[in-house]
């Protein structure tokens, strides 16, 4: 694939008049829904205006490539307009843009930015910006830009021989598509006219390329980091580390490069932070809090998305083979050697899901040494270990929100100990990342939750007498409501465990000497709505609510639809952690609502598992779907209030 395939004359505009920014980027979004390339302009401008934001795409020299990946993106390509006159749209060099391309990027898939990154090289030669400037038919600019990429990549290139690279450089932008490329190429092209070797390592959409190595960091002068997104840092300590803007990079090569050569940049000790710049501007704390929970919460969406769609499938094919789900009991879901299956796996991917987001959150904060306390105190979280009970094998488990203690509190803990080996002879560098922090956060992270989880057992055992006490009194209503409410809580804590295992005891246990069984299947009936809620109430406010979650979040909402109707809150935890004073009190509302419903709609259940596939065994069944929904909307709307739309310029 060329640079020609990605670009059709149909998207090209020639000697356009445009009056400002704003106008520039419709018209460019226009083309590209032209030909084909976008299903929705509004998505697809949303994600242009948010990439805006983070800084001008002009890159100076009359070049501006605003761009963006969005699932809107069917097939990825570029539009290209020229505008005489130019366009103010604000430039580092504070020179109107007369030569645009947009860059349309599908979320997945990487052949194409390896061709639009050989764009963003093409475009720091001169020679070829005014052939594009004074192309007057399509043809002339595709024929420009493909008899460049010929000499430029086709022709086999001879490279000097040198002794080694004086200058090492890593490049990254937000998106990773346009300024990282063309960041790398004017430092390595500013390198070579200077007679001075640069090799630069690009952080990219499709992953890192031209990586550096240990020989040549050690080897080389100075590193220069032309980054406005986070990089991996601790390979470089002991070195010049001068860090930049990726802006300055493609503006300011031969300055950069200069304050290498003249020994004036400082030396870097890794303090096992990662180096963010953004946009040339300081973090505050708070954002610097929700960039170490969204670096967890990515990674733990796979486990959820891909596990609960395993545990979906084995409750849909114990349905499928005729299973009893009363008779079943909390088995449903394995019964069959096919369901088994998939619920075992899934199960697995579950049990990762909160270690994994306790771990990449402390990761972030602390680098290397965090991961181990993070992943461990995700671990203790979810087993509920303590120093009486180190098995957890009577102790109720602290679940995300212990996770989200221990991860943020012990990375800080272990980013402090990093700091204080700083002061440890020399002569221990090496044992540090093998033995010092590793025992030491081991010790850390291990005393802290053995501290934090005998707390959640006696709340535990607070909230289960509390709701004995209001079953004994017939107080019917109002326990539908608290234990739908408390499934919303901690998604899998001390609350949604102590309802779940008080309505599943009740209903296995205590029914058939009740004067009334049915009091206690509508206890397990309002505890399995109140678990159902959340998802689904996420998946409807993405869906209607388009503009409070980003596209990522919007394509992740769909699955908990299935997960929802599944039983398998898990699924609004990404959702939870994320925005937890906005998610977690809308979605206990709404299970509290659907919950109560349930009761008054005279609801039961008599199976503890299995979401919609067991309504089969569901007394008032289509009151119950009214009781879900009722409670899904409320949790929905209440989202719509409390959470902000995402800002577009």
């Amino acid at each position: 694939m060329r640079i020609v395939d990605l670009l059709k004359p149909e998207a090209i505009r020639l000697n356009q008049s445009i009056a400002d920014k704003s106008e520039a980027i419709e018209r460019l979004i226009d083309l590209h829904a032209s030909v084909g390339n976008i299903e929705d302009k509004d998505i697809f401008r949303e994600e242009i205006y948010k990439r805006e934001k983070l800084g001008s795409t002009a890159v100076g020299e009359g070049v501006a490539i605003p761009h963006a990946k969005s699932k809107t993106v069917c097939t990825p390509g570029l539009a290209a307009m020229t505008v005489p006159t130019g366009v103010d749209y604000g430039a580092p060099d504070k020179k109107p843009s007369d030569i645009l391309f947009m860059i349309a990027a599908p979320l997945d898939g990487d052949l194409h930015l390896e061709v639009l990154s050989r764009l963003m090289t093409l475009l720091m030669d001169e020679k070829l910006r005014k052939a594009l400037k004074d192309a007057q038919m399509p043809e002339q600019f595709l024929s420009a830009i493909d008899e460049m990429e010929r000499q430029r990549f086709d022709a086999p290139v001879s490279e000097p021989k040198t002794e080694g690279y004086r200058v090492l450089a890593v490049t990254a932008c937000p998106t990773g598509i346009a300024h990282t490329y063309m960041a790398a190429e004017a430092l390595e092209k500013k390198g070579k006219e200077m007679g001075y070797p640069l090799k630069a390592e690009t952080n990219g959409s499709a992953g890192a390329k031209n990586v550096l190595t240990p020989e040549e960091i050690a080897a080389c002068d100075g590193i220069i980091i032309a980054a406005d997104k986070s990089v991996e840092m601790s390979r470089f300590d002991g070195k010049p580390v001068l860090s930049v803007s990726v802006s300055d990079g493609i503006n300011k090569p031969e300055e950069l490069i200069e304050k290498i050569r003249s020994g004036s940049v400082p030396i870097y000790h890794h303090t096992g932070a990662k180096v963010s710049v953004e946009a040339g501007q300081n973090e505050s704390f708070g954002r610097k809090l929700y960039k170490h929970l969204m670096n967890g919460v990515s990674h733990m969406l796979p486990f959820v998305v891909a596990g609960g769609i395993f545990i979906a499938l084995a409750f849909l094919i114990d349905t499928m083979m005729g299973v009893d789900p009363q008779e079943a009991g909390s088995a449903f879901g394995t019964v069959t050697p096919a369901a088994a299956w998939f619920k075992n796996i899934g199960n697995f991917a579950f049990s990762f899901m909160i270690p994994v987001l306790a771990g990449f959150i402390a990761m972030s904060i602390a680098d290397r040494p965090g991961f181990l306390v993070g992943i461990v105190g995700g671990i203790l979280a979810t087993n509920g270990a303590t120093f009486l009970d180190p098995a957890a094998e009577s102790t109720v488990p602290s679940g995300f929100l212990g996770a989200l203690l221990a991860s943020f509190v012990a990375g800080y803990l272990m980013l402090g100990i990093e700091r204080l080996c700083d002061k440890l002879p020399r002569a221990l560098e090496g044992i540090k990342p093998v033995l010092i922090y590793p025992l030491a956060g081991l010790a850390i992270v291990g005393v802290m939750m053995c501290v934090v989880n005998p707390f959640m057992g006696m709340i535990n055992s607070g909230m289960n007498d509390g709701l004995m006490w209001l079953s004994e009194r017939h107080l019917d209503i109002l326990l539908g409501a608290i234990v739908g409410g408390m499934m919303a809580i901690d998604m899998g804590g001390p609350f949604n465990k102590a309802a779940y295992v008080f309505g599943s005891t009740v209903m296995l246990g205590q029914a058939s000497s009740m004067a009334d069984p049915n009091v206690a299947y509508a206890i397990m009936a309002a505890v399995m709505i109140g678990g159902m809620v959340p998802p689904i109430a996420i998946a409807l406010s993405t869906t209607f609510f388009k503009n409070r979650w980003t596209p990522e979040e919007r394509k992740n909402g769909v699955v908990n639809y299935i997960m929802g109707l599944s039983f398998i809150t898990e699924g609004a935890i990404p959702y939870a952690a994320s925005y937890p004073l906005v998610v977690i009190p809308s979605c206990v509302v709404g299970s509290a609502v659907a919950g109560a419903l349930s009761v008054v709609f005279k609801c039961t259940l008599m199976a503890p598992h299995g979401g919609i596939f067991v309504f089969a065994v569901v007394g008032n069944w289509y009151w119950y779907l009214l009781a879900l929904a009722a409670g899904s909307v409320v949790s929905m709307l209440m989202l719509a209030l409390l959470k902000k739309k995402v800002k577009v310029q």
